[in-house]
């Protein structure tokens, strides 16, 4: 039997209803970051936006109480990047992506040969024995210790480290806390295999973006092509094809919406990672403004609104407005949601 062919449009729309931004949900907050696979959060705000975004309701006091309670936590783990986590995918995602995150630093910070990162990892263990640190106070002893200043990014990939509140909230930002996960989060018993937590974070993945390709899961998890078909291999998946005729997979049962299924206006942090290319498939953020919302000049990325599925300009909030920038004429009725979902923003804002 041929595999059934997903158009863009068809995409577009599974993307967005599960990552909740077809119809607000009332999940709680911890069960929100399951569904969409984590929210990334180099700008700590960004994940209390997407939250608003996701769910019905939501104040931010329901994300900060989370994060104090360790019911979410923070930390390093897909693409070595901060993001926003459930208590109960932490390890997992960990687990799962721990040796090519090492890999990646290894490549990428070339340190020098005679670091001993099991060494520097074992040190700060023993800093944060008795409780969280500053990042500075860390990195001081580390120093103080013999070893090169680069030895700290490495730090948090031999040892698993999370930021702790209020450091990373909406009040205080800079997420310069640390503090050893295992004080914050329970590990599993018993502990999860590579291969079980490989399979899962996959799982988690295509529940919050898929259907996929190999390419697309190997991207998201940092994995390279083989890994990640290595993975799908072991999966009960259900299979279709794009447009282009490229394979795609996904688990069974998920959501796949009409192509005509009405899409509002939704704002977006920065770096949400329904922008990034592993999600390229469902064109949520057109070729043509990729440049307008990722480039060098802008380290920070830039938040965008989404109108009919896509990303059509940038906003920031200001003076008690949040302020839109279009990339393009707008018909009139998006043009009227917008203004209407901007002043429910900014009344977020404002508390």
């Amino acid at each position: 039997m041929a595999e059934r062919v997903l158009t863009t449009r068809e995409l577009n729309r599974a993307v967005l209803a599960r990552q909740l931004l077809l119809e607000r949900s009332t999940l709680a907050p911890e069960r929100a970051t399951e569904q969409v696979a984590g929210l990334q959060t180099q700008y700590a705000p960004s994940g209390y936006v997407g939250m608003w975004s996701r769910l019905a309701g939501f104040r931010r006091e329901a994300l900060t109480d989370a994060l104090h309670d360790g019911r979410i936590v923070q930390a390093w783990v897909m693409r070595c990047t901060i993001h926003m986590v459930s208590a109960g995918d932490y390890w997992t995602f960990t687990e799962a992506v721990r040796a090519p995150r090492r890999e990646w630093w290894r490549r990428s910070a070339r340190p020098p040969a005679e670091l001993d990162m099991p060494a520097a990892a074992r040190a700060v263990r023993g800093y944060l024995a008795d409780g969280p640190l500053k990042q500075a106070e860390i990195q001081k002893r580390l120093v103080a210790e013999g070893f090169p200043r680069e030895a700290w990014t490495g730090v948090q990939l031999w040892l698993d480290l999370v930021r702790v509140p209020p450091a990373g909230t909406w009040a205080t930002p800079r997420a310069h806390v640390y503090g050893l996960a295992e004080h914050t989060v329970c590990p599993p018993e018993p502990a999860l295999s590579e291969a079980e937590a490989q399979e899962l974070l996959a799982a988690r993945y295509l529940r919050g973006f898929g259907p996929a390709s190999a390419a697309d899961v190997g991207s998201f998890c940092g994995w390279t092509i083989t890994v990640a078909r290595s993975v799908l291999a072991r999966m009960e998946l259900r299979r279709f094809r794009d447009e282009q005729g490229g394979e795609l997979v996904d688990v069974p049962d998920a959501p796949l919406p009409d192509a005509d299924t009405p899409a509002p206006v939704r704002f977006l942090g920065q770096w949400d990672a329904n922008l990034l290319v592993h999600v390229r498939r469902a064109q949520i953020l057109p070729e043509e403004y990729r440049k307008r919302v990722f480039a060098t000049s802008m380290p920070q990325s830039v938040p965008t609104f989404l109108v009919d599925g896509q990303v059509a300009g940038t906003w920031r909030y200001a003076d008690g407005e949040v302020r839109c920038e279009p990339f393009h004429a707008l018909p009139a009725s998006a043009a009227t949601a917008l203004a209407e979902e901007a002043e429910r923003l900014a009344a977020f804002y404002s508390g």
